[in-house]
C-alpha cells in the first residue's frame, strides 16, 4: 500500500525520532490533530490522514448507515488500506516508536488497525471511540499501551461501550488506562493532561 493512499500531511520532526499517527473525527481533516500530536509528542513527525469517505459533505474513515450501525464491509476495506498506509509510513521513516491518536471516528479507525494489526503500534490513545461490535484480534496486545478517554454522559459513545471495550483489550494482553470525564463526546482537559502524560510515559521508557 502507497504511502500516498490518503490526502494526508505530514509535520517533520527529528531524523529517526517517534511517528505518531493522527486520525480526525467526523467532519474534520488532516489539519485537526496536527498540532494536538506534535504537542503530546515533542519532536516527533506526525502524520495525518483525512479520510476517503464523504458524508453529506463530512469526512469519516469508513461509511455508516446509522448513528452508532457501521457498514462493516466498509469498515474492513477501510482498516485494510489504513493498515498499508500506517507500514508504508513506518517503512520509510524507520521511528524509534510509533505512536498513535485518533477522536470519535478516528478513534474507531484506529482501533481498528489496532485489532488486525496489533504489532503496528507501540502505543495508542483512542479518544472516544465507539466500537460497538465484538472484535476480532489479530494475535496479541500484550506489551502494547493504550489510552482510552471517554465522557459518562456521551450520547454518541455510551459508557458501557467504552468499558467493554476495556475489557476486551485487556483480555488480548494490553496495558490499558482509563480516563473519564463527567460530560457528552467534547474533550476535556483532563483527557488532554491524560493523553500527555501517557506519550510523555512512553517517551522515558525509551
Amino acid at each position: 500500500m502507497s504511502k500516498d493512499a490518503y490526502i494526508h500531511k505530514v509535520l517533520p520532526g527529528e531524523p529517526g525520532g517517534p511517528l505518531v499517527f493522527a486520525f480526525h473525527g467526523t467532519g474534520g481533516d488532516e489539519n485537526q490533530l496536527l498540532g494536538f500530536a506534535r504537542e503530546l509528542v515533542p519532536g516527533a513527525t506526525v502524520v495525518s490522514p483525512r479520510g476517503d469517505v464523504s458524508e453529506l459533505g463530512a469526512a469519516r474513515f469508513f461509511r455508516r448507515t446509522g448513528e452508532g450501525v457501521y457498514d462493516m464491509d466498509d469498515l474492513i476495506r477501510a482498516t485494510v488500506k489504513m493498515a498499508g498506509f500506517v507500514k508504508a509510513h513506518v517503512k520509510e521513516a524507520k521511528p524509534s516508536a510509533v505512536y498513535a491518536l485518533g477522536y470519535s471516528n478516528g478513534a474507531n479507525i484506529l482501533a481498528s488497525v489496532l485489532f488486525a494489526a496489533p504489532e503496528q503500534f507501540d502505543a495508542t490513545a483512542l479518544m472516544h471511540p465507539l466500537i460497538p461490535f465484538a472484535p476480532e484480534i489479530n494475535g496479541s496486545l500484550s506489551g502494547r499501551r493504550v489510552l482510552i478517554t471517554a465522557g459518562r454522559r456521551d450520547p454518541i459513545c455510551p459508557p458501557e461501550l467504552t468499558s467493554r471495550l476495556n475489557a476486551y483489550l485487556r483480555d488480548a494482553g494490553a496495558d490499558v488506562r482509563l480516563e473519564w470525564h463527567e460530560g457528552g463526546h467534547e474533550v476535556r482537559p483532563n483527557e488532554i493532561d491524560a493523553a500527555k502524560r501517557f506519550f510523555a510515559t512512553k517517551e522515558q521508557g525509551q
